[in-house]
């Protein structure tokens, strides 16, 4: 099924009240904040005019939420081996940031682009909302590679993201041993279903040639293929064979026009930010 994205109007029950936006003729300069108004629809928000119980629960998901729950094993519990996650989480939250019209990234003259807060408003999720006012309380404007870093270097991260997700129903809390010595704490996977959807939603941007990637997902890709979570759920066989794919993905190529100046925009400053780290500690 050909997956088509639409821009909802207002949060409604009615079904079918939606309608396509049209970018301005002049782009922003700054075109994260586009994103939010022209690219997504607002979190809460339904698409397709599905509300309530019919609303699936990957669509109340966030990027960093998606992320940790494609690197976990499922049976096990514990991440996959070489899956970085760490950066992929600090990307993902600043991606939130962006799409959720809280930050913005600025170029000052003869100076490298920088973080600059839009709003401080906070999105309900505890993480999210920490890193943001990291960002408000900072004394200077940083660099999207320096926030990154600070988020991806943050303690319990991956713990946090888990119990969130654990309080969602989708996992278990529990104990596991190393080596039958040491204990560590795991989470199993109780309800398949988001998951499912999720990886269905990007089988299709990578193992189709539909033309209407939605924004959000051409970021979970992105992401997830920068920091060898996208090897975790599908074959890296299949994977090497969509290559071409994959890159097109990534590039933004197959996302609808009204937002792929935008999503380009975006995705160049987070992509920076995650890859950079990454290529350092592998030359260490």
């Amino acid at each position: 099924m050909e997956f088509s994205y639409v821009f909802p109007t207002a949060c409604s029950a009615a079904k079918g009240l939606v309608e396509t936006r049209q970018m301005a003729p002049r782009m922003r300069k700054s075109m994260e904040r586009v994103i939010l108004q022209s690219a997504l629809p607002p979190r809460g928000c339904t698409v397709g005019g599905r509300t309530g119980s019919e609303k699936t629960m990957i669509s109340t998901l966030f990027l960093h939420e998606e992320l940790v729950l494609l690197a976990l094993k499922d049976e096990e519990g514990t991440i996959a081996s070489g899956a970085m996650y760490r950066h992929a989480i600090g990307g993902a939250i600043l991606a939130e940031l962006l799409l959720d019209d809280r930050i913005r990234i600025v170029e000052p003259k003869k100076k490298k682009k920088l973080v600059e807060l839009v709003s401080a408003t906070p999105l309900g999720d505890a993480l999210i909302d920490e890193c943001l006012a990291r960002i408000r309380d900072s004394k200077k404007r940083r660099s999207a590679q320096d926030w990154v870093s600070k988020f991806a270097n943050m303690k319990n991260l991956k713990h946090r993201v888990a119990d969130q997700l654990v309080n969602r129903g989708i996992l278990r809390g529990g104990e596991g041993r190393v080596l039958g010595i040491f204990n560590r704490k795991i989470y199993p996977e109780v309800n398949a279903e988001p998951e499912t959807e999720l990886i269905g939603r990007m089988r299709e941007a990578i193992f189709t040639d539909t033309h209407d990637v939605d924004p959000r997902t051409v970021v979970l890709v992105s992401l997830a293929n920068a920091t060898n979570i996208l090897k975790v759920p599908f074959d890296k066989k299949k994977l090497k064979e969509r290559k071409k794919r994959i890159e097109q993905v990534v590039n933004g190529e197959v996302t609808g026009k009204a937002a792929k100046e935008a999503v380009e925009a975006m995705r160049a400053a987070i992509m920076v930010a995650v890859f950079v780290p990454l290529f350092v500690a592998a030359s260490d």
